[in-house]
């Protein structure tokens, strides 16, 4: 019995010895499944991610060549310059910039991968030398100019345009324009974006001699006592100038512009605004430079 026993107990502490191993081997089989070697861990690189590319600048590409603005012709009121194109959006908004050459001058190319065609001048006597930007790249301005491509009896006077690098020239900011207009008869000096009404009636031009429709700006401020229906008001010069008349008394431009006038409603001038004292001595106060739309 005792020999029995004893036979038993062997037997049941065999058996739990073996049970203690086949959970120790089970438990190491689970955390080898849950548990990927650290080699395999470390094996995966690290994904860098991309930098995305900056956009590249669009336009024209830059132009470091130097010139001799002495021997190009002068963008000024006078000016006849058959090479540089008619403001083709007269409608649009300009950059709400500025732009005044440096140096000697301003180069002005009609295609900035061709040939310069005139040069903007830091001076001129009428102005017209702080030019509104109305088209802004990286290397280059589009901007109005004063002169003209042609006169009315050879082709098209409207307002011209051409392109300065950036490089020649000082930017400046502006958020004053005005607006005109022809059929409400009425002129605003709009001034970061609010419109100020100070003019509800005035004077245009007549159907033989039409104030010129569009954009343009103002090239020079001045007040010209020899013209005494002026009342000593100052005028303010446009840039655009007459599209039927190739000069005016017996000068060879046919500039377009604000002045006081005795006589200052209805389709009876050569094509200038004629206002009343308050609205003329208003506009004198905007800057040259400063674009002018002239609506229908």
């Amino acid at each position: 019995m005792q020999k029995r026993t004893g036979w038993m107990i062997a037997l049941v502490a065999a058996l739990a010895v073996a049970l203690v191993l086949t959970l120790l081997w089970i438990i190491g089989s689970r955390q080898t499944e849950a548990s990927p070697p650290e080699q395999a861990a470390t094996a995966i690189p690290t994904q860098t991610p991309t930098p995305t590319p900056s956009e590249t600048p669009t336009g024209f590409p830059a132009n470091t060549s130097v010139y001799d603005v002495a021997v190009l012709p002068e963008a000024n009121v006078y000016a006849v310059n058959a090479a540089l194109p008619v403001d083709d959006a007269p409608d649009a908004p300009t950059s709400g910039q500025h732009a005044t050459a440096q140096g000697e001058g301003a180069p002005v190319w009609a295609d900035p991968t061709a040939e310069p065609v005139a040069y903007l001048p830091i001076e001129f006597v009428h102005g017209g030398t702080t030019v509104p930007v109305i088209e802004r790249q990286e290397h280059w301005v589009r901007v109005l100019l004063s002169g003209r491509q042609a006169i009315p009896s050879q082709g098209n006077p409207a307002q011209i345009t051409g392109w300065l690098r950036v490089a020649d020239v000082v930017i400046t900011e502006s958020a004053v324009s005005v607006e005109v207009s022809l059929s409400e008869r009425t002129v605003d000096i709009v001034r970061d974006g609010v419109p100020e009404r100070i003019a509800t009636d005035f004077a245009w031009g007549t159907e033989a001699t039409p104030t010129p429709i569009g954009r343009s700006f103002v090239m020079k401020t001045a007040v010209v006592p020899e013209f005494g229906y002026t009342r000593g008001h100052p005028i303010v010069y446009l840039a655009v100038q007459s599209p039927t008349l190739d000069g005016f008394a017996g000068g060879d431009v046919a500039v377009t512009a604000f002045h006081y006038h005795d006589a200052r409603a209805g389709a009876i001038s050569n094509g200038c605004i004629r206002l009343d004292p308050a609205a003329i001595d208003a506009l004198a106060q905007v800057p040259v430079g400063t674009p002018v739309y002239i609506r229908p």
